[in-house]
């Protein structure tokens, strides 16, 4: 039976799409006045409690298995804490549509992964026409200029590796998902942001000490956005979208989030856009596409 996907799931569509792709304008408001470190921490903290008051409202039950335990650490680090810090750390030295294109890397990682560690998903020759053209992509964006960046301090380049950095954590976190434990999805968002919480919080206060930052209004602002919104609304919106409307519909965000984060960057804070850059995008996009809906076409044909 066809998911339904009627005007419900639309605009849930895209409310994910406008709140994850104009995140990283968000993040370049926030690194102004406070550190990578206290802005994940932040973020995290404001979705954990939202999440876990959900959860303890509607009185779900939690997760007895110690295995479940083990996967929520896992995926606490690798879909939270990580990849929040890279990309927050990266951006203090590329600008926030760049660091979008580079995020949008993420679906062609996780086919490279789940080849490995998911049963079922082996790679195909369509599979590996798109990751080649995402790689292709990316190296029109690195750019040549990247080679020269080894011999020097290289803090572009390095930004740049580490948002790309961010996108293979969330491949990694999506492969880990697949094979965790069935448990209700609000259930291990909740368990899963308060365990990052309590990481990112001992990290940023032994290291950033934040009550001695000054975070401008703005700053304030954007860090309670992104923890309310991108993070812990996005959450719950994300799985029901799925559940609504399933997968392959929700594939859909990974071709608007960069288009989204580029333009934010370029209308909201007048980074330029190098043609390079739409280069790459129309690379890692295309893809995207060959990877997923050529290669689905190729088996319902077959």
């Amino acid at each position: 039976m066809t998911p339904r996907r009627d005007s419900i799931d639309w605009f849930m569509l895209a409310t994910l799409v406008a709140m994850w792709g104009t995140s990283f304008y968000f993040i370049e408001i926030a690194i102004r006045t406070l550190t990578p470190l206290t802005i994940v921490a932040s973020r995290i903290v404001l979705a954990a409690i939202v999440l876990f008051a959900v959860m303890r409202a509607l009185r779900l039950p939690m997760p007895r298995d110690a295995a479940s335990w083990w996967f929520f650490l896992v995926l606490a680090l690798i879909g939270y804490c990580l990849p929040f810090f890279l990309i927050t750390w990266g951006q203090q030295s590329i600008d926030s549509g760049l660091a979008g294109i580079l995020v949008g890397f993420m679906p062609l990682a996780t086919l490279l992964l789940a080849h490995r560690f998911v049963a079922g998903e082996r790679i195909t020759r369509a599979k590996l026409v798109g990751f080649a053209l995402g790689l292709l992509g990316l190296g029109v964006l690195l750019g040549p200029e990247a080679i020269e960046q080894w011999r020097g301090t290289g803090t572009v380049l390095l930004g740049q590796l580490a948002c790309l950095g961010g996108a293979l954590c969330y491949a990694g976190n999506s492969v880990v998902t697949k094979r965790m434990p069935i448990t209700d999805a609000l259930v291990a968002s909740a368990w899963t942001t308060t365990i990052a919480a309590v990481i990112m919080l001992i990290a940023a206060f032994a290291i950033d000490r934040p009550w001695n930052l000054r975070p401008d209004a703005a700053a304030v602002a954007s860090c309670l956005w992104l923890g309310l919104g991108p993070t812990a609304v996005a959450t719950w919106v994300y799985f029901r979208l799925i559940a609504r409307a399933g997968p392959t519909f929700m594939s859909l965000v990974n071709y608007l989030n960069p288009p989204v984060a580029l333009a934010a960057g370029a209308w909201l804070l007048d980074e330029p856009v190098q043609p390079t850059a739409l280069v790459a995008l129309a690379l890692i996009l295309g893809g995207i596409a060959v990877a997923t809906r050529w290669d689905a076409r190729r088996r319902a044909n077959a």
